[in-house]
Parts: C-alpha cells; sequence; structure tokens
C-alpha cells in the first residue's frame, strides 16, 4: 500500500465502518494520521485483474515499550463487491508472512463478536480467542464487547 492508494483504501474503510460491526472508528481519518498510526512495513493491498484495489491489511504497533516490539493488531477491510471470494484469506495469509518477515512474533486482533466472518477468517488462519473484553468501548448510545484474538508465529521468536 502507497498513499497514492488511500482514496481506494479510504473508501473500503468506510463501508467497513458503514456496517457498524468493524470498528469502533467512526471517521474516515487523513492519510497523514492513518499513516502514523500504523507500521511502515506490511501494509498491503488485494488488486483484481483490472487493478482495482478489492481490500487492505495493515499492522499498528501495540505499544512503544521495545519489549513489544514484536507485536502489532491487524486491520483488514475487504471491499463489499470482494466479500465471499476469498480475498480476504488471502490478504490475511500474505499478510501473516509479511509480519514474519518483518520480525513480528504476535499478531492480535480485537474483533466484534457479531463480526463472525471476519472470526472466522482469523480463526482459520491461526488466530485463537483468548478472551473478550466486555463492554471496552461505548459505540452509538451502546456498550460492545469485543473479543481479543491472537496469532503467534511457528518460526520468529520460537525457543
Amino acid at each position: 500500500m502507497i498513499a497514492a492508494d488511500w482514496p481506494s483504501v479510504a473508501e473500503i474503510y468506510a463501508s467497513g465502518i458503514a456496517t457498524g460491526q468493524a470498528t469502533f472508528q467512526t471517521s474516515i481519518p487523513e492519510w497523514t494520521a492513518w499513516d502514523a498510526s500504523h507500521l511502515k512495513s506490511c501494509r498491503l493491498v488485494a488488486r483484481a485483474d483490472d487493478g482495482t484495489i478489492e481490500g487492505w491489511a495493515a499492522l499498528s504497533p501495540v505499544s512503544s515499550r521495545p519489549v513489544y516490539a514484536g507485536v502489532a493488531e491487524v486491520s483488514i477491510y475487504i471491499a463489499e463487491s470482494a466479500r465471499g471470494r476469498g480475498v480476504g484469506r488471502r490478504l490475511l495469509e500474505a499478510l501473516i508472512l509479511e509480519s514474519e518477515r518483518d520480525g513480528r512474533w504476535t499478531l492480535q486482533a480485537g474483533i466484534f463478536p457479531e463480526n463472525e466472518a471476519s472470526v472466522a477468517l482469523h480463526v482459520a488462519c491461526g488466530f485463537r480467542i483468548v478472551g473478550r473484553r466486555e463492554r471496552i468501548g461505548y459505540m452509538n448510545g451502546i456498550w460492545r464487547d469485543n473479543l481479543l484474538l491472537e496469532r503467534r508465529s511457528l518460526v520468529v521468536g520460537v525457543g
């Protein structure tokens, strides 16, 4: 993903936000804010044969403390028109490989329990549910739970 991809990425992100099931985020940030809050590495887009972006995935640091340098949080969003076609799986698998090349030993994801497709995707890619954070965020007048999933690398940080 590069800055020039941002309009398409932002459109897909907005579609995810509109579902009310993808994120606590309520609006699309400017590119500079998004760029500053995500790792410079491990930013991917899935392109159709015609070059159209069908989905994106990126990592955010979970902490600035050096001990957590190998831990990152996953963001993955798929265009509505591309859902159910394996784009998410291919993108998440590619992100996992890229994260390992980048030295990340643990990936985590916070997912609304109602977002069953995202939970299933992450589990299919080796994530496990490690807990449920009850009433972790207040959104649109409703307290929302969040499942915490994580995937420990089998190649980075082993031993």
